[in-house]
């Protein structure tokens, strides 16, 4: 049987489910991260590291949430805390106290965080930094980073998966489009011309501290630096979008690794325990534009931001419970080394079975490359294609070998994981590889 042929047969319930799913869901889906062809697992519950299907299959699950689970599925002191806070109530129209605690533990933990402002989500985080950004300078324009991604909102869409010439994505005016300079990552020279051609006129740069999605497209942290001057000698605002990699890559987030002092940082993810939430970031005098106080705007007109889901009381607990516990354990450091061996040993693997798999990445990630040596030179086009069918049928013999990852083949460490579930990756990763040999996709 084929590899297509076996995951047909043992995933049944998945399909039944997603044979019906069109007909109430766009394309069948409720995020185009979970696109798969010809369907994705459908699944039910999950505990540690582990998640099962409809149909009763087992997963070693690296696929971490989108990035959401630190701590693994269900961790204890976050469940309970979030069970204590949704039986007292999960909407009271009215201020309460944990979302005092849980900015006050946000500006305990992230170097440049003055004041907090909630949100909904990662997305609604960025949308609001830029809305600031542009009402705190007076300015138009936002310098972004091709393949970034800072979510869907119109602002951010394009560049982002395609129109890397600047055009708007679908259903984006062309006049939002119009004020994003997008450059390539990395590339000084395109910054420096940006600078001269629009500095009077950039109310921001934004970008994704550790590269395109935690390091798709790796990037130097040398680049940030540059950034953060070309935003202060412009009079722009350095915005950080930390929501990948805020309380992951360090409690502080990536900027106290680096050294850096975004004017706003964006988070979510790990934020709120991986329950809806997010947040931005930073300093006083720019996110007290949202204050209906005169004396604190500056005389500035008041920024609108409103939000019915917006400090949830049963995120803001999980959130609380989920910093403590991280910092308890030491969870960033841990799934930092966790990360270093996984990519270690994935490589070893490949070099040993003769895989034409490259494994890269920093801190807790691992992505792949359908090489054996990546060029010196790749430009950020070059990391983003996903050959398939190759992608998709490797992910789905990894599944088929009990291993879930992400539809790019990346994976996420948890505090959760044991050196023993990268060992388990790697004998998966060994059986992938003859399946896929088998049916002559392996490139070589």
């Amino acid at each position: 049987m084929t590899i297509l042929e076996q995951y047909l047969a043992k995933t049944r319930g998945s399909a039944s489910l997603a044979s019906a799913a069109p007909d109430v869901l766009p394309g069948g889906v409720v995020t185009d991260t979970r696109i798969f062809d010809p369907y994705g697992i459908y699944v039910n519950r999950a505990e540690g590291v582990r998640k099962w299907d409809v149909d009763g299959n087992e997963y070693l699950d690296f696929f971490g949430g989108h990035g959401a689970n630190l701590l693994g599925h269900c961790p204890p002191a976050v469940v309970k805390a979030a069970q204590d806070a949704l039986a007292r109530g999960v909407q009271f129209a009215a201020n309460q106290p944990l979302e005092i605690d849980l900015a006050r533990e946000i500006i305990r933990l992230v170097p440049s965080a003055e004041r907090v402002r909630f949100t909904g989500s990662g997305t609604e985080a960025t949308l609001l930094a830029i809305r600031l950004a542009r009402a705190a300078t007076g300015r138009r324009k936002i310098v972004r980073f091709a393949s970034h991604y800072h979510g869907w909102h119109d602002h951010a869409a394009s560049g982002y998966a395609g129109e890397f010439d600047g055009s708007p994505a679908p259903g984006v005016l062309s006049a939002i489009a119009d004020e994003t300079v997008l450059l390539p990552p990395g590339d000084e020279n395109a910054l420096a011309d940006a600078v001269a051609r629009f500095g009077g006129d950039i109310a921001a740069f934004l970008i994704e501290p550790v590269g395109t999605h935690f390091g798709v497209v790796p990037l130097n942290p040398y680049f940030l630096h540059k950034i953060e001057a070309a935003a202060k000698n412009t009079g722009s605002l350095f915005i950080l979008d930390e929501v990948l990699s805020g309380f992951r890559v360090a409690p502080g987030g990536a900027q106290s690794i680096y050294g850096l002092a975004p004017d706003l940082t964006t988070l979510a993810k790990i934020l709120c325990g991986g329950l809806p939430g997010g947040a931005v970031a930073g300093r006083a005098d720019i996110l007290d534009l949202l204050s209906a106080d005169p004396a604190r705007r500056g005389g500035k007109t008041k920024v609108l931001h409103q939000g019915t889901f917006t400090g949830n009381p049963v995120s803001m607990a999980a959130g609380l419970a989920m910093l403590a516990e991280l910092q308890r354990i030491n969870a960033c450091d841990r799934v930092n080394a966790l990360g270093e061996l996984a990519r270690r040993r994935l490589n070893e693997t490949a070099r040993s079975e003769n895989l034409p798999f490259h494994f890269y990445g920093a801190f807790s990630i691992f992505h792949v490359l359908f090489t054996e040596t990546p060029c010196a030179d790749m430009t950020y086009k070059d990391y983003l294609p996903r050959p398939q069918p190759l992608t998709n049928r490797l992910r789905m013999a990894l599944n088929l070998l009990g291993v879930d990852v992400n539809t790019r083949c990346s994976g996420l460490l948890s505090a959760a994981h044991e050196e023993a579930d990268i060992e388990t990756l790697c004998a998966a990763l060994i059986e992938a590889g003859k399946m896929l040999e088998a049916e002559n996709l392996l490139p070589r």
